[in-house]
């Protein structure tokens, strides 16, 4: 176990990607922090590690270092192949390696150093898990706190001007590689996040309402909302010209089954 004072980590949520979403806390742990640690996902994805920038360049105060690495890359073929928790497992260890160098190499005894997590730390974000694994083995002290943020799926709501459940009704919020295990069944409203694959159409029924979202706060971003049947078709073009587009999606859905539905379709943004 390393002894010496600890080294203090905030891992901030950012937000969706609006620049608006960051919220009070965020900002003032942003100035509280002296480094900050961004794992690059390559020039497809440049635009994520050069939204992080501009906020540090807008809202921090004093002298701050930025300590940047490539993330990992991450097996997706696992999916299909039935590895995927293993395929996970080892990403977040390879992550975790690359992690600790920083923080060790770049963060001296009792400094703060600082985390831009994309939404919420809290929902589908890795940060906090690698941490603890760090911690877990004991070659760095750490104090970690975390600052929420606003996450894509709140986000979505928000544009969408609907609410995430019904009154008195559970929402389930899912990877959609388990969709199939909570299909729509009139017990609840489901939000399905990663989703490589089109996921929806394995949903049945025309009383299925669908919201969906693709780079949600960003100038690119993309609303459907409509009977599933019939926005399915335009949903998988808008997502195929995105992605050609772009090199990336990011998108995420609320599925619905009600009685009554709100007579609007909301297009593309």
């Amino acid at each position: 176990m390393s002894t010496g004072h600890r080294r203090h980590l905030l891992v901030i949520g950012i937000g969706a990607g609006d620049p608006g979403h960051l919220t009070l806390a965020a900002i003032n742990a942003m100035r509280r922090s002296e480094v900050f640690f961004i794992l690059g996902k390559g020039p497809e994805k440049s635009s994520l590690t050069d939204l992080r920038h501009r906020m540090l360049d807008a809202h921090t105060t004093g002298p701050y270092r930025v300590v940047e690495a490539d993330d990992p890359p991450r097996d997706r073929s696992a999916q299909e192949t039935g590895d995927y928790t293993a395929a996970v497992r080892d990403w977040r260890a390879r992550r975790a390696d690359v992690c600790e160098r920083l923080i060790r190499d770049e963060l001296g005894p009792g400094d703060t150093g600082a985390f831009l997590v994309w939404g919420d730390p809290a929902l589908y974000d890795s940060t906090l898990g690698i941490l603890a694994e760090i911690e877990e083995r004991g070659t760095v002290a750490l104090d970690v706190e975390v600052i929420p943020g606003i996450s894509s799926v709140s986000a979505l709501a928000a544009r969408h001007r609907t609410t995430l459940n019904q009154v008195g009704r559970p929402v389930h919020i899912t990877p959609a590689r388990r969709l199939a295990e909570v299909a729509p069944n009139g017990d609840g409203d489901i939000v399905v996040m990663l989703d490589a694959h089109e996921s929806f159409d394995q949903i049945e029924g025309g009383d299925v309402w669908i919201y969906w979202g693709a780079y949600l706060g960003t100038p690119d971003e993309i609303l459907v909302s409509g009977p599933l049947p019939q926005v399915a078709d335009r949903i998988r073009s808008l997502r195929a010209e995105a992605r050609a587009r772009h090199g990336w999606i990011m998108d995420t859905y609320l599925l619905r089954i009600e009685e009554e539905q709100p007579r609007r379709d909301t297009g593309p943004a």
